[in-house]
């Protein structure tokens, strides 16, 4: 079911609340010329609207997720949001919710998460995901797969015919032991896709980029579709040195989708 409401001004609560609007604005502010991250922001603070007193929170990772997190710290600030426990997927958002007083806790001590709020790389037509480009994709995993509902936020920029479609990065993490041997495994899977495998890096030297869990990513790139997701996902999975990949498949309860016209709200 999908939920388009025309103009950012017919949404303007959320607008207003990431400072791109004020509250006297005329409708023919919609003519504001809005940037890829005020679109990130106002989709952010959409998706905190679900967010209640006393609620286990998954806090995800990156560019968009990151306005989440500094929204749902102000509103504890202001007593608006009370009894909040933050359950973050990297050590970045961990970092930034101490910084904001959020009480933080771990998947041992809270098995079950009321909602978890995240960005996505890519967005299917089926609100399968592609995350992970940021290298938290583990952790993002484990902390969204225990939640009772996942809202997605993303920018227009996301949306995809197909997982891959975007010919930008699917991740795979993988243990450093003999990673040159695992990336070839991973191309050679999906060589009819025309697959290829990276190992990426950071850093002026090009040094591997190592993740949270001290493992390398893999980065595959599609020429064309994968084909059926699940047996995609299976396959990976079963190759020794593979501990995960960054398909999210139906995992995403509701997906925020800001553009130019408006905020979509799409969910299962």
């Amino acid at each position: 079911m999908a939920i388009p409401c025309p103009h950012f001004i017919s949404s303007a609560k959320a607008a207003m609340e990431a400072g791109l609007l004020i509250p006297s604005s005329p409708s023919s502010s919609v003519s504001v010329i809005l940037s890829q991250d005020d679109l990130k922001k106002i989709a952010a603070y959409k998706a905190v609207e679900y967010v209640e007193s006393g609620m286990v929170l998954g806090l995800g990772t990156g560019s968009t997720a990151k306005h989440a997190v500094a929204r749902i710290g102000e509103l504890i600030r202001q007593g608006k949001l009370k009894n909040i426990i933050g359950i973050p997927t990297s050590t970045i958002t961990h970092e930034q919710a101490v910084s904001l007083g959020i009480p933080l806790s771990d998947l041992d001590s809270h098995p079950v998460i009321d909602l978890a709020i995240d960005g996505a790389d890519e967005v299917d037509p089926y609100l399968n995901l592609v995350k992970g480009r940021g290298g938290s994709l583990l952790r993002e995993k484990m902390v969204e797969s225990a939640c009772k509902k996942f809202v997605c936020i993303v920018d227009e920029s996301k949306l995809v015919n197909y997982l891959g479609g975007s010919g930008l990065a699917m991740p795979v993490e993988v243990i450093r032991f003999c990673w040159k041997f695992t990336a070839g495994r991973l191309q050679n899977l999906f060589e009819e896709s025309g697959c290829v495998a990276k190992l990426r890096t950071s850093g002026e030297k090009g040094e591997p980029y190592v993740t949270d869990n001290g493992n390398y990513i893999v980065d595959l790139y599609f020429k064309k579709s994968i084909g059926d997701l699940r047996v995609a996902s299976d396959a990976i999975l079963n190759i020794a040195g593979v501990v995960e990949h960054g398909m999210f498949l139906d995992m995403a309860t509701t997906v925020i989708v800001a553009g130019e016209l408006g905020l979509t709200v799409k969910s299962k």
